[in-house]
């Protein structure tokens, strides 16, 4: 969950490499580091954030580089802990985003063999593992592929050494990536930091590793020489700035119109695989707001199309796996999720069809899965999931579209209009009353129980407000106890079948002193009457509802996030790409 960039080519390669982490802060951020290569090694790392701590990197001089932002999990953040690491001579470096889960064993070994270690990382048994190979054989290349078989877990590797001119790059399930440009290359833990550079782009795989130079890109596989295919990425460089928006996340909120639009349009019933018409059952594997999504889908496909779904946390998925039969659909907006991957293989190894819901192209999740399909949300670089997960449900109502005949495609065609005139209301009042909370309840019936799950976590992601989703119906069950004047409601309550019971569920709320901002339909009289704050929205069709509270809820969690003076695109402890289990 770390961002990793390397670049080598004419120019000085701190300058761009400080560039590209500052795009991959969304992956971590609580420490960073670069070191370059020329006739020696320059070095330098800090703890905090680039933008706060750098203020020039001119002494980092050479052409070729390598650099890292950090999200901490062997050590606590701190100026050592931070990559690059470097072997015992100084002349070594290396860069990691993974886990070495047996680095205590090696560390011992090398320790014995004389090894000084300066951190407590597991990634510096790494440089030291290649600085005993190196010192046998002086070919940095060699030394990697000997010593990577040793290592169980999972990483993504750039190493650079003095007197060797290029960037050595391996992958064992995390992701990297070559930006090839003329006379000069770069590798990352995603295009972003490349894209102003070069639009060709070589996803390597597991058990791949790279010798990169400024003119050359070789990649060997077990030992061969083998060639991997150059794409074309479609995201601008405009997908990754902010266009004048105070935070990205806003920006993205924004966007969701137009990701909606584009991801229905792009996948209509007659283009879907064939896996996507009618099944007995359907199983879907995910993680935090894909799990969501897939929540949704569940409900939505099991009153919609009568057919059974299942859904299960990814993460549970692989140590306590259901019987597995049919269809499995695993949806990561990465496509790097390293429980949902695992996922997705342990189904293929039941024998089940496995469809992938991604939004990168090249992830590893499209080589996993028998079949993709992709979203059309662009380059997503706040660390709270907005208009990914509205891509995503855009994919799923497509599904649920086409496994119902294609029914609703006029209403999917238009629903991105609904979402406009959300993004036109003022949701002030509702600030006031969750800005002062000590916790809030989500609370919905039906597809609307998922929605609530996810507003609650876009608030207790970016405001750090305790919040949780509840199925309204449960809150009696015990969670009553801590309603009270300091621990608002926000209750769903659209037109349909649960209409009434939601009713009396915020009468009972009510009764125990909670302040309640309730999301109905536009033209209830009643609703108003008993709660603290109405939102009212159109009455129209369920999918288009559910993606309508789905905006609202967002826009709360932010405008309340932004009165708390939050870091609202960076939340502390959070990272985007979530590739370790």
């Amino acid at each position: 969950m770390c961002g990793i960039v390397g670049y080598i080519g004419r120019r000085p390669a701190g300058v761009l490499i400080l560039e590209g982490l500052k795009k991959l802060e969304y992956r971590g951020y609580d420490s960073f580091g670069i070191a370059t290569a020329d006739e020696d090694l320059f070095l330098s790392k800090k703890q905090g954030r680039i933008s706060e701590n750098v203020s020039s990197v001119s002494f980092l001089k050479g052409r070729r580089g390598i650099g890292h932002t950090r999200w901490a999990t062997h050590g606590v953040p701190s100026d050592k802990n931070a990559h690059p690491h470097t072997d015992c001579s100084g002349k070594i470096a290396v860069v990691h985003n993974g886990i070495i889960e047996n680095y205590a064993e090696l560390k011992r070994e090398l320790k014995k063999h004389g090894h000084a270690f300066q951190s407590e990382t597991d990634t510096e048994v790494i440089v030291h593992l290649i600085e005993e190979e190196y010192v046998k054989n002086i070919d940095l290349l060699h030394a990697v592929q000997t010593i990577t078989p040793q290592l169980k877990g999972s990483f993504a590797i750039l190493v650079i050494a003095v007197g060797d001119d290029r960037i050595i790059a391996a992958r064992n399930a995390s992701p990297l990536v070559i930006g090839t440009g003329d006379g000069e290359n770069y590798v990352a833990s995603d295009m972003t930091p490349m894209l102003e550079h070069t639009e060709r782009a070589v996803f390597l795989e597991d058990g791949d590793i790279a010798s990169v130079t400024r003119g050359s890109v070789e990649i060997f596989h077990q030992g061969q020489r083998i060639e991997r295919p150059v794409e074309l990425i479609d995201w601008s460089v405009q997908d990754v700035k902010k266009g004048g928006f105070a935070h990205y996340m806003l920006k993205e909120i924004y966007e969701q119109p137009l990701v909606f639009y584009n991801t229905i349009r792009g996948i209509d019933p007659d283009s879907l695989p064939k896996c996507c018409g009618p099944q007995e059952s359907i199983s879907l594997v995910a993680c935090g707001s894909s799990y969501h999504a897939g929540l949704v889908f569940k409900y939505l496909l099991e009153e919609l199309c009568q057919i059974p779904a299942r859904i299960d946390y990814a993460s549970e998925f692989r140590y306590y796996p259901p019987p597995a039969k049919g269809l499995v659909i695993g949806i990561t907006q990465s496509g790097e999720t390293a429980d949902t991957l695992t996922a997705l293989r342990l189904a293929k190894a039941h024998n089940c069809r496995t469809l992938a819901i991604a939004n990168v192209l090249g992830s590893t999740v499209t080589r996993v899965a028998d079949v993709t399909v992709y979203m059309r949300a662009g380059p997503e670089i706040s660390v709270a999931a907005t208009k990914s997960f509205v891509a995503q449900l855009a994919v799923l109502m497509q599904i649920i579209n086409s496994m119902c005949g294609g029914r609703d495609s006029g209403i999917l065609l238009h629903a991105h209009k609904a979402i406009e005139e959300v993004l036109l209301m003022d949701f002030s009042e509702c600030v006031a009353i969750c800005e002062t909370a000590r916790s809030i309840f989500y609370v919905g019936r039906g597809p609307f129980y998922p929605v609530s799950l996810e507003g609650a976590l876009k608030m207790k992601e970016i405001s750090y407000i305790h919040a949780e989703g509840y199925a309204a119906g449960e809150l009696k069950h015990g969670p009553f106890a801590l309603l009270s004047e300091e621990t608002p409601v926000i209750a769903l309550c659209m037109p349909g079948e649960t209409y009434d019971v939601m009713f009396s569920n915020i009468r009972e709320m009510k009764a125990r002193g909670a302040p309640v901002i309730a999301i109905g339909g536009d033209g209830d009289t009643e609703l108003p009457e008993i709660c603290d704050h109405f939102i009212p929205l159109p009455q129209t069709n369920r999918f288009v509802q559910i993606l309508t509270t789905t905006v609202v809820l967002q826009l709360i969690a932010y405008y309340t996030a932004v009165k708390l003076g939050r870091d609202i695109d960076k939340p502390r402890n959070l990272a985007k790409s979530v590739t370790v289990e």
